[in-house]
């Protein structure tokens, strides 16, 4: 039995608990500073405010001020915080844990640089570590919704991180009968195609959106929208010099956000006619990774575009995206320059 410590007690993070409990570790929920009223709850009843279900049996709940104490002997420290947490995390965790503890992050993002070059939160945070620190940072992507994962609901994701030996060691750590663990060293693919996950599940809803608000039924447009994601995406892939093959955990982690979450709602709104502005204040105050990444990318590309590296016309969609989020544009899909550019 090891010793796991998740830190970020929102939905994904706080789901991580069934796998390792499943396992028979021992299991440390440590709450963030926004975190104090689900880990009060968790610690008076068992219950996860947000996840509607009980935590397994034999978690410990901590609050963010008891982090030293849960982090104590831990042999891996699981991120749950979202991508708006990721330079809390940097900055407040990891200073604190010990020398040649792992670190799997369940965080989706990319940073640009102030050249353009985007990189993946891990690799972000890698090169700001002091010299000498010996912490590997990894991260988990493709399709997992937290609720299903609470449930015991098949899925199939990645960890991928720069060790294919340690990678070996926490798939054995994590991985159950319901939780299957692809391994990949391909940290920029994998982290790129989860990241834009969120961004082009928006993108794709516009599509949704559009057609409730005409009342019709019909497929094809979010198809074709899906398709056309997939296509900017894998160039992205390309672009941060990640593999292929790494396309294929965007595809399904795009099919699951699409049928739900933050991501769909803020695009179907969109794609209904409303503004930015008007949608947000619908969502009321809903935290937009989505947003978020796709005006960091399309910022990026523009930033790149400078010097020759990239093209931002090879992104149509991305752009148009960007245009509603950043804008204020009014809904027009470019179905032109995207069946020109493919």
């Amino acid at each position: 039995m090891s010793i796991i410590t998740i830190v970020g007690s929102g939905v994904m993070g706080s789901a991580m608990c069934w796998p390792a409990r499943d396992n028979g570790h021992e299991v440390r929920l440590v709450g963030t500073h926004l975190d104090r009223e689900i880990i009060d709850a968790a610690k008076k009843t068992g219950e996860h405010i947000k996840l509607k279900r009980r935590l397994p049996d034999g978690v410990l709940c901590y609050q963010i001020e008891e982090l030293e104490t849960a982090l104590s002997g831990a042999d891996l420290v699981i991120g749950g915080v979202s991508s708006f947490g990721a330079r809390w995390f940097e900055e407040n965790v990891l200073p604190k844990i010990a020398d040649g503890t792992p670190v799997l992050s369940v965080t989706k993002g990319l940073e640009a640089q102030e050249d353009g070059t985007l990189l993946p939160f891990p690799v972000a945070m890698a090169k700001r570590m002091p010299a000498g620190r010996n912490v590997v940072l990894n991260a988990i992507g493709g399709p997992c919704l937290c609720y299903e994962l609470c449930d015991h609901h098949h899925t199939t994701i990645a960890f991928c991180g720069p060790d294919m030996e340690l990678l070996k060691k926490l798939r054995d750590m994590l991985e159950t009968e319901f939780y299957h663990v692809c391994l990949s060293t391909d940290i920029a693919g994998v982290e790129c195609a989860v990241a834009m996950k969120n961004g082009f599940a928006l993108g794709v809803a516009l599509a949704i959106g559009q057609k409730e608000a005409a009342g019709v039924e019909n497929l094809n447009p979010e198809s074709a929208l899906f398709g056309e994601a997939t296509r900017e995406t894998l160039r992205l892939i390309r672009l941060m010099g990640g593999e292929e093959e790494s396309i294929c955990y965007f595809a399904g982690d795009l099919y699951v956000t699409v049928y739900a979450g933050r991501s769909r709602r803020l695009g179907e709104l969109l794609g209904r006619g409303l503004d930015i502005d008007e949608a947000r204040e619908r969502l009321n105050g809903v935290t937009l990774e989505s947003a978020a990444v796709d005006v960091t990318v399309a910022a990026a590309l523009r930033r790149m575009a400078e010097d020759g590296r990239a093209n931002p016309d090879d992104f149509p969609l991305l752009q148009h995206i960007d245009e509603l989020l950043s804008q204020h544009a009014k809904l027009n899909i470019p179905w032109e320059k995207m069946a020109r550019n493919a």
